[in-house]
């Protein structure tokens, strides 16, 4: 018998237990020890529990969203991917059935007027989740995808430089004109110069970085050690001109969460972008990981395609996969016409 209960911080050990040792498509990413990082009051936070009798059966990270049209029931907004994290000897039919049936009787009876749940990627998961996505698809839930990119790494030929397009291949042969050098950032000066050009990078689209250097230097030195890494490219004068933030998502895959690069037109010919990508490849392949992730080069839940960004990550040999949100109505909206924007 399944019961649902509210997440409280007492069960934080046993959650972050669960999301580590037993589940199939849990990644550090829905550890409370990743979400703490947020200070208190920035979420409402909505988080469940399936247990059976003393055990986690599956986690829901979630958060509580409130606007004009009501509550929405949301994948925990500190995290790329929330949705439903199931024991990984509890994938099947009888279990998927009773968890979708319970969970959605708890949101009627919470009066949430509907739910968005952003799933764990296959390429993150132990294995692929085609049950789940049939079951959402069973219970009605209505979904949209977006597009990521990613290097099997595995499957690649010995020489990495083979698989990229000859456009990719011929600016990475000039990068090498320029004696860039490729390394680890490891002083907390480093970090801040990677933020910096981070900033300087995103600016030019009128955007910000989503951590600030604060919570990046707080990744490194503390709550992500074995789990977040730097990488950059110098200049002969010891300027940064190209940086990474990766994720290490067991040996599994190596993620690229951030990519900058400096925007004068001196180092934009240096070709940067190509020398630290693809020496990104090869320490992934050095490290033993099956998998390269560029991550999505989408916007407005999947509906606009940077292609020109895109095409840029194509170009190193990525396949494809998506990432799928799964939205649900529940009970009726408060005001406006049509469906909630959250």
């Amino acid at each position: 018998m399944f019961e649902i209960i509210e997440y409280e911080d007492k069960f934080e050990d046993r959650w972050d237990r669960f999301i580590k040792n037993d589940s199939i498509n849990g990644t550090f990413l829905q550890s409370r020890d990743f979400l703490n990082y947020h200070p208190q009051g920035r979420f409402v936070d909505a988080s469940l529990l399936v247990i059976q009798g003393s055990s986690i059966v599956a986690v829901i990270p979630a958060c509580k969203v409130e606007d004009d049209y009501g509550k929405h029931f949301v994948s925990h907004k500190g995290s790329t991917f929330g949705g439903i994290v199931l024991h990984k000897e509890k994938y099947n039919i009888k279990t998927l059935q009773d968890i979708f049936l319970r969970l959605e009787q708890y949101l009627k009876d919470n009066h949430y007027v509907d739910a968005k749940m952003s799933q764990t990627s296959d390429i993150f998961s132990k294995k692929e989740m085609d049950l789940l996505d049939y079951f959402y698809y069973k219970q009605g839930w209505k979904s949209y995808s977006e597009i990521s990119f990613y290097v099997d790494i595995e499957k690649a030929p010995d020489d990495l430089l083979r698989i990229l397009s000859s456009s990719r291949r011929r600016d990475y042969k000039y990068s090498l004109k320029h004696d860039l050098q490729f390394r680890r950032l490891q002083t907390d000066h480093e970090i801040e110069e990677f933020h910096s050009l981070l900033s300087q990078n995103l600016k030019k689209f009128g955007a910000k970085p989503v951590h600030s250097v604060n919570e990046l230097l707080e990744f490194k030195n503390k709550r992500l050690v074995n789990i977040v890494d730097f990488y950059g490219v110098y200049k002969r004068d010891a300027k940064l001109v190209a940086a990474t933030m990766l994720f290490y998502f067991g040996k599994n895959v190596l993620h690229t969460q951030y990519l900058a690069q400096s925007q004068n037109k001196e180092d934009l010919n240096l070709y940067a972008m190509e020398f630290l990508n693809y020496n990104t490849m090869l320490l992934a392949r050095e490290k033993g990981f099956k998998k390269f992730s560029f991550g999505i080069s989408t916007e407005d839940q999947g509906k606009v395609l940077n292609i020109g960004l895109a095409t840029f990550k194509e170009g190193f040999g990525c396949d494809y996969c998506n990432n799928k949100t799964y939205i649900k109505q529940f009970n009726k909206y408060s005001g406006g016409n049509g469906d909630a924007g959250n």
